[in-house]
């Protein structure tokens, strides 16, 4: 049986995600070597690596987290909704993905304004837009929101087995 269309592009976004994650991941770790190399080897700390790693950082994190909300693998409690009838889980693993979207929904719109509102004042030791700190949760919120919303309409990826 073959996937829908809409799920088969999640499967491209949530790979998307995950190669972003991992390409952050991987660029911090390198600003982080050149950081040290500079500053113990040339004696010429750059200052613009430390405020890009933490702009990465945040995407990294959020990236991730994205995937993991798709996967129903993000933090959740559980014991509470494992215990009870068949309609007590159904009901508490649909509230957890409300309450997941609602999240994502809410980190996207004032992730978005706070990027908005420091884009014009320069980072310092970067000379990048200071707005750029909260790309991650501007861009991790709304692929929080998509995956949990595919959740809550009954798709995704299907559990692994012993989860």
């Amino acid at each position: 049986m073959q996937r829908p269309s809409f799920s088969r592009a999640l499967d491209r976004l949530e790979a998307a995600s995950l190669a972003g994650a991992a390409i952050t991941l991987v660029s911090i770790a390198l600003l982080q070597a050149w950081q040290v190399f500079g500053r113990y080897v040339l004696n010429a700390s750059p200052g613009w690596t430390e405020p890009v790693a933490l702009i990465l950082m945040g995407l990294t994190v959020m990236l991730g987290a994205s995937v993991a909300v798709r996967h129903e693998t993000h933090f959740r409690f559980g014991m509470i909704a494992e215990g009870g009838s068949p309609a007590r889980r159904a009901g508490l693993l649909l509230l957890a993905r409300v309450i997941a979207a609602l999240c994502g929904l809410l980190m996207a719109i004032y992730g978005t304004r706070l990027m908005l509102d420091d884009w014009e004042v320069p980072m310092a030791g970067a000379g990048l837009p200071s707005g750029l700190r909260f790309l991650g949760l501007a861009l991790g919120g709304l692929l929080i929101l998509v995956f949990a919303l595919e959740r809550i309409a009954g798709g995704g990826p299907k559990p692994v087995e012993g989860e």
